[in-house]
């Protein structure tokens, strides 16, 4: 009898996650039958070709249409629509990804209809219960019944908490499965002609969208002044987040940005657009977590405009490293790369882009 499965995704980060665990489940058509649940915790129609066509994944089984919200609300639109997708389906098992609502909300959902749960991405920690991220990654792992590590920290932080070491599986990065597949393609992108930066020419990316740094003026304020005198030695390509163009507004904030020199404010890009934009980098300037992890895979050096991580590995083996949330501080580390001084990393064991065929053989035994 075929093993149902649901994978579930929310945010945009989660597709890269989900996609190669979705291919590898349908190499085995006789033994699973996979759906895909779209909570719609984030769309927009620009993205949907980056979903379906980048990553070659088929459009979702279900999608939920939640929206955005309050973490309340979101987190109980989550619930109370897909407890009625469980309750038709009665999937044998759940995956969920990562630390967003989505995440732990359809994980109660099935654990309260004693449906197992997979956690793909647990045991990272930040140790921050300040980000709404945490409290989803420590809910989620205490009630799975799988916990499919990315590094064996995440190991580290289960046992430390008790959870039994039969529930924990390291199985290595699945981000990277995304990556390897399609970085060969990401190389023919042409997103450095459409910007107009010769690829000789040395530039920094930029990602921000974190609440903690865009939604109050005075954070803002001092990351942007920053870039405002990074930018005097480098260009920099920042495809702008939504929440940031809007928080820039808010604060008075435009002009400023407008009058920045070799600053090149682009929206947001596609998978391959974006992995040739980190490839190419002379380094990533961020406060996301899945670049931290990539940037390293790509041996390029990467500052996070925060104060933790829970990617810790990504600092001790990687080339990343936190960056104090002052001006003269990001200033200062990112004048160190330019002047050469690079950090090198190695890439951590199993981020080998098989980590699709690790989790999907625990199921298969």
């Amino acid at each position: 009898m075929k093993k149902k499965i649901h994978l579930i995704v929310g945010a945009r980060p989660n597709f890269m996650k989900m996609a190669p665990l979705y291919k590898e489940f349908t190499k085995f058509p006789e033994e699973f039958e996979v759906k895909l649940i779209h909570t719609g915790q984030h769309y927009d129609e620009r993205m949907s070709k980056f979903f379906f066509d980048d990553l070659q994944m088929p459009k979702p089984d279900e999608y939920l249409e939640v929206g955005s919200g309050t973490h309340g609300k979101q987190t109980a639109k989550i619930m109370e629509r897909y407890e009625k997708v469980l309750l038709k389906d009665k999937p044998d098992l759940i995956i969920v990804a990562g630390d967003v609502n989505s995440t732990a909300a359809c994980a109660i959902d099935a654990v309260k209809l004693h449906i197992p749960v997979a956690h793909l991405e647990a045991g990272l920690r930040s140790f921050a219960r300040t980000m709404p991220e945490e409290i989803n990654r420590i809910l989620t792992d205490a009630i799975s019944n799988y916990l499919l590590t990315p590094s064996l920290d995440g190991d580290e932080n289960l046992l430390a908490e008790g959870v039994p070491k039969e529930k924990i599986f390291f199985v290595g990065n699945i981000m990277i499965d995304s990556l390897m597949q399609y970085q060969d393609r990401a190389k023919k992108s042409d997103i450095l002609n459409k910007i107009d930066i010769d690829s000789q020419q040395d530039y920094a990316l930029i990602t921000l969208h974190r609440p903690s740094n865009v939604d109050s003026k005075t954070g803002l304020l001092t990351i942007l002044n920053a870039f405002e005198e990074i930018s005097k030695s480098i260009n920099l390509i920042f495809p702008i987040h939504p929440r940031t163009t809007k928080q820039i507004k808010v604060f008075g904030l435009e002009e400023k940005v407008k009058n920045m020199k070799n600053l090149h404010l682009i929206l947001p890009v596609g998978y391959y657009d974006f992995l040739k934009l980190q490839m190419e980098a002379k380094f990533i300037l961020t406060d996301s977590g899945g670049i931290q992890e990539e940037s390293t895979y790509f041996g390029v050096p990467c500052l996070t405009l925060r104060p933790n991580t829970e990617r810790p590995i990504t600092i001790t083996e990687g080339t990343n490293k936190l960056v104090k949330l002052e001006t003269e501080d990001i200033i200062k580390e990112a004048k160190e790369i330019i002047s050469s001084n690079i950090k090198k990393g190695e890439i951590p064991k199993y981020w080998d882009g098989r980590t699709a065929e690790r989790i999907v053989k625990i199921f298969k035994d």
